[in-house]
């Protein structure tokens, strides 16, 4: 009998109403014969807002990862979220699998729409792509959010046994899941409270929908991430950036967070959030929307009680 029902294709269906009832409409974004860029953007940008790109991980596409925050969100900002190559509707012919392409990538995009100074938030994947956005964009990137994304780690901390998986396939084969099986495992590394009775049937919907197409490509996104990474290369930042980050993240540990604070130095911002794991923006969406949306606007982060592994840049929220 053919499958009449997907959860996933209705769930996405619904994303995409609940962005174009906040404003934003559906833009392809043609850059060159090899590479198109799909972002919602706003139908009527305003002049005197500023302008936030947001950008997502591994997971799904945009909309599945950023919708939560989209309506807030608006009043406040022009708001722009790409999806990123090999993602929704985003692909490249080109060999290019690193970051720095991404980044490139969605600064064309911006400029194509007109965008010439911006904040940019990355999650996870996102989080790598928006660091290299501000590196290479200093002049029209201005404020950056980087949401538990391990940006400095190195190539040895998997060697050191600082990951849950001790290869780079090994990570592919649980972020880019191809059945239940590995989705539950996923599931389990995201998530500080993984929800656990989910049927099967919807999980294997998921992959079938926003798992199986570009796999290949996204894990050697994954791979590029990796390859011969060292602290020693990552080019340092000077935007005032926030760094937010899940106590229990067992995608990206916590130690790399403090690493980042570390490297950027006085210009960063670090939040812990306790009780959270990699999946931040699902599981504590309203500590994370409330950190950025004051960070953004030049306000005083939520008070919370300061951290013992930081300095007072540093704040943990419950």
């Amino acid at each position: 009998m053919a499958k009449c029902f997907s959860f996933t294709t209705t769930r996405d269906t619904c994303y995409r109403f609940s962005f174009e009832h906040a404003g934003l409409k559906s833009t392809t974004v043609v850059l060159d014969e090899c590479t198109t860029i799909h972002c919602w953007s706003p139908k009527k940008p305003n002049p005197k807002k500023p302008n936030l790109v947001l950008l997502h991980g591994l997971g799904a596409n945009a909309m599945w990862q950023w919708d939560y925050f989209i309506s807030p969100l608006t009043p406040k900002f022009n708001i722009y979220v790409p999806d990123l190559i090999f993602f929704g509707e985003s692909h490249t012919t080109r060999p290019e699998r690193s970051e720095t392409f991404q980044a490139q990538s969605v600064m064309r995009a911006m400029e194509k729409l007109n965008v010439k100074k911006m904040s940019v938030a990355g999650i996870s994947y996102g989080g790598f792509v928006a660091y290299s956005m501000a590196a290479q964009f200093a002049e029209a990137v201005e404020k950056v959010v980087i949401v538990c994304a391990g940006v400095c780690l190195e190539e040895k901390d998997m060697e050191d046994g600082m990951f849950k998986v001790n290869s780079v396939d090994e990570a592919a084969d649980i972020l880019l899941p191809q059945s239940s099986r590995k989705l539950r495992e996923l599931l389990q590394l995201s998530f500080y409270k993984p929800i656990k009775l989910i049927p099967s049937c919807f999980l294997d919907d998921f992959i079938q929908v926003m798992c199986t197409e570009y796999r290949e490509e996204r894990k050697q996104l994954i791979a590029a991430l990796h390859k011969d990474r060292k602290l020693a290369n990552l080019p340092k930042i000077n935007q005032t950036t926030l760094i937010i980050w899940g106590e229990h993240d067992q995608v990206f540990p916590v130690e790399l967070a403090h690493r980042l604070k570390r490297y950027i130095g006085d210009s960063a911002q670090l939040v812990i959030v306790k009780k959270a794991g990699h999946a931040l923006n699902i599981e504590k969406p309203k500590h994370l929307y409330k950190n950025m949306k004051a960070f953004l606007l030049n306000k005083p982060l939520p008070k919370s009680a300061s951290s013992s592994n930081e300095n007072s840049n540093s704040n943990s929220v419950k």
